[in-house]
This record gives structure tokens, sequence and C-alpha cells, in this order.
């Protein structure tokens, strides 16, 4: 349990988890909806909404710490995520395009998933979340 409190002290350590988690809930949303009846599209873009609000609400609160819920504070972040996300879409269908032909789609997604990752967490750490208090979580003692 002491090793589980030491790994989770690691900014980057939650930030995977959290992402892992997400993506998780976000493929059985998809399952569930589609049993439910949804189509395709229609399970794929409830588990989208619903895991980007996940996302960024454990990804402000549990990775980053970042407490304040003033409007003012969290309508900017609430933007900017959204235009992260939005460029992050770009990337990938950049990435697509351009290795289409010698890559499979899987392999491109996991790449550009890969390289967005990285640059989602410095934008969140250092200018998204970021509140003057470094690496300080809020649900771990």
């Amino acid at each position: 349990m002491n090793r589980l409190k030491e790994l989770l002290k690691n900014p980057t350590m939650r930030y995977l988890i959290v992402g892992g988690s997400v993506y998780v809930l976000e493929l059985v949303i998809i399952v569930v909806a589609q049993r439910l009846g949804a189509t395709p599209v229609q399970a794929v873009t409830l588990s989208f909404l619903v895991g980007l609000v996940v996302s960024f609400m454990l990804q402000k609160l549990f990775t980053f710490g970042d407490t304040r819920m003033h409007h003012k504070v969290v309508i900017p972040q609430v933007v900017a995520v959204v235009l992260l996300v939005l460029f992050n879409l770009a990337f990938t269908l950049v990435v697509t395009e351009l290795l289409q032909h010698i890559l499979s789609p899987v392999v491109t997604r996991t790449l550009a998933l890969g390289i967005t990752t990285i640059w989602n967490f410095y934008l969140y750490k250092t200018r998204i979340f970021n509140q003057g208090v470094k690496d300080k979580p809020v649900l771990i003692d």
C-alpha cells in the first residue's frame, strides 16, 4: 500500500492511470450502448463525450490537484481542452493521411496517441491546470 501511495505521488503516473481508466470506461460505454440499441456512431459519440468530461475532471482534480472551480477559471480551461482535442484530432488525421500507404490505421492512431499524450501532459501541467503549486494531488495523503 505504501508503494502505491509513493507511485501516486508522481503526476505522470496519475496522468497515465487516469488516461487508461478513461479509455476502459469509454470501451465499456461503447459495448453497453450498443447492447442497448445504439448504432456504432452513437455509441462512440456517447463514449467520447462522457470520456472527455470524466477525463477533464479527473485530470484537473486528481492528476494536477487543481481544485479551483470558479467559472473564471473553469471556462478558460474547458475552452483550452476543447481546442487541444480538436488540434489532436487534426494531428491524428494528418498522421493517418501521410502514413496510410505504409502503416495501418491502428498503428497510425497509436503513434499519434503516443505523441499527443506527451504534449497533452506538458500543456495540462504547465498551462491548463497550472496553479503555481507543483505536484499537489488532491486525493492522496
